[in-house]
């Protein structure tokens, strides 16, 4: 139910949705004896919805999630295993494609971890997710196509365990506990997108797993500059907001719901 009410839930609430059908109830209300409400909010809902697509907006949402946990050393120990949470993969563009691996912005999942499996060549390496659509299409599962990536890229098979049935970050955490059995001094690295790192750690400690943040693809660069210029392309700018917001919502939504250890966990 909670995966459903959240894939439901956010399509209601989108600001770039939110903002559409506030311009165009207020331009319907017009035709009505509303005239002075249905300007009011096609106006207001106009502004802010061109606030979000040319003004850094989303920079804004997004800079505390991807600063909150530290970028890891080059020289750290080594781990005892790697785990890459899903989201990378599109396994439904992937099968109606023939099989071509088609990957998301969130491949830089994939090509750090590889990077990170052959410099600690004794590392596990656990790939999870299944398939995060509501509907998914053709029982494919986004682990099946991300190992035939990975081993593509040189990892020896025998390194790589799948977990093929989760949906969310939350059943991620949920099925990798018996999968994993941690035991004391262990070091595994959580591989996931800095913007995605809080609520990620977050989960995983609320299930008993402790693991290392290993940020990445990072989408902000964290300067002043950035904060401060007008995005040059709508679609992007309105992008990030929706993406920002999602995660934001995620955060409190995921400790509301008692799965997380904290509203905005830290390091």
């Amino acid at each position: 139910m909670f995966f459903t009410a959240s894939k439901l839930g956010w399509f209601l609430i989108t600001p770039s949705n939110v903002l559409i059908a506030g311009i165009l109830i207020g331009v319907l209300l017009t035709f009505s004896r509303f005239v002075k409400v249905g300007r009011g909010l096609a106006l207001v809902s106009l502004l802010c919805l061109c606030a979000c697509a040319f003004l850094p907006v989303g920079v804004w949402l997004r800079a505390p999630l991807e600063n909150r946990f530290p970028v890891q050393s080059q020289e750290m120990r080594p781990p005892t295993g790697i785990i890459i949470l899903g989201g990378a993969i599109d396994e439904a563009t992937t099968s109606a494609r023939g099989g071509q691996v088609a990957v998301r912005v969130a491949a830089t999942r994939i090509t750090e971890a590889v990077a990170l499996a052959r410099r600690y060549p004794q590392a596990k390496v656990i790939y999870t997710g299944g398939s995060p659509a509501l509907f998914a299409a053709g029982g494919a599962d986004e682990a099946a196509v991300a190992a035939k990536l990975l081993t593509s890229l040189g990892l020896d098979p025998s390194r790589i365990t799948l977990e093929r049935e989760s949906r969310n970050t939350w059943e991620n955490a949920v099925l990798l506990k018996p999968m994993i059995a941690q035991n004391p001094g262990e070091t595994w690295l959580l591989v996931t997108s800095a913007w995605h790192m809080p609520r990620s750690v977050g989960i995983f400690r609320k299930v008993g797993i402790s693991v290392v943040a290993y940020p990445v693809d990072f989408e902000t660069r964290n300067t002043t500059w950035e904060r401060m210029r007008p995005i040059g392309i709508a679609s992007q700018g309105l992008d990030l907001v929706d993406k920002s917001a999602r995660e934001w919502v995620g955060l409190f939504a995921y400790w509301l719901a008692g799965k997380t250890d904290a509203l905005f966990p830290a390091p």
